[in-house]
């Protein structure tokens, strides 16, 4: 498995529940019995990539743990429309309470997957890598970027502590480039990326002066993200950054860039659609 419930995914899950089920569903215990046992059917409802199957079992065993779930399908796998990706089998209570939290995380991680695989096979082609960014939901950066990857692209930096970034308020505050990476080389750990965002070809010469490992083209043209490309000749590694959509990311690659950085994949991705369909024991499971 690529990613471990940890304790905070865990408990991540435990509040997700905790949000929808309250003080118990009303319906639920209303009208089932507590002994009816069923099959619930998770179903792709458009063709996708899936994410986020490792959740399921997890979220229903929080409810009751004689629910068990059966992955039919892999994190990572494209699925057709009407595939059936996951089966829950166990108490119908424990089912129908699980599962808008299970869809939920099921619909939001498959649509940060399908919308990175979307940009990665727009540019199979180049020697290019489409990263994600910190534009994230609150909370959800480890499954999102969990996501991220079973799309086919890179993560970015986790989060301020494993990268350096300088971006332009940090040059504001520090007065310069130079200033900046100098700090950044005498107090960070030895093995420390810097990058720096640069947004024309002037902070490009600074950057590389000042020995940046990694810059950032920050919303520049194509033409202007080619001309950086040929200036820096491989002294750095080189990203693309800022307004980079389907329609543009293939011109993009075209220019030379190393990376590719999208927040969109994470704060924009439209959710997949599914459901989960009950039948009980004993019915007909066609």
């Amino acid at each position: 498995m690529d990613v471990l419930i940890t304790p905070q995914i865990e408990q991540l899950l435990k509040i997700a529940l905790e949000e929808d089920i309250g003080a118990g569903d009303i319906t639920t215990l209303s009208t089932v019995a507590r002994e009816a046992s069923g099959v619930g059917r998770f179903r792709a409802k458009r063709d996708c990539v899936v994410a986020g199957l490792f959740l399921l079992e997890k979220i229903f065993s929080l409810l009751d743990a004689a629910v068990k779930v059966r992955p039919l399908s892999r994190d990572g796998d494209r699925v057709a429309k009407g595939t059936v990706v996951a089966e829950a089998r166990g108490p119908v209570r424990a089912l129908l309470m699980g599962e808008r939290t299970a869809l939920n995380f099921l619909q939001r991680l498959s649509g940060t997957a399908t919308l990175a695989r979307h940009f990665v096979d727009a540019v199979k082609e180049f020697p290019c890598k489409i990263i994600d960014t910190r534009k994230t939901t609150p909370g959800l950066r480890t499954l999102e970027k969990y996501a991220v990857r079973m799309g086919g692209a890179t993560n970015h930096r986790l989060g301020l502590y494993d990268a350096a970034i300088v971006k332009d308020n940090h040059i504001a505050a520090s007065g310069s480039i130079a200033k900046a990476v100098e700090e950044i080389r005498r107090q960070s750990p030895f093995m420390a990326r810097i990058e720096v965002e640069c947004a024309n070809i002037e902070q490009v010469e600074e950057a590389l002066a000042a020995r940046a490992d990694v810059i950032m083209l920050d919303n520049m043209t194509t033409k202007e993200m080619a001309e950086a490309v040929k200036f820096i000749g491989k002294r750095a590694w080189v990203e693309a950054s800022g307004g980079i959509t389907l329609e543009r990311v293939r011109e993009v690659a075209q220019a030379g860039v190393d990376f590719i950085s999208i927040g969109a994949l994470t704060h924009s991705a439209p959710a997949v659609d599914f459901n989960m369909k009950i039948a009980t024991l004993g019915e007909s499971h066609g």
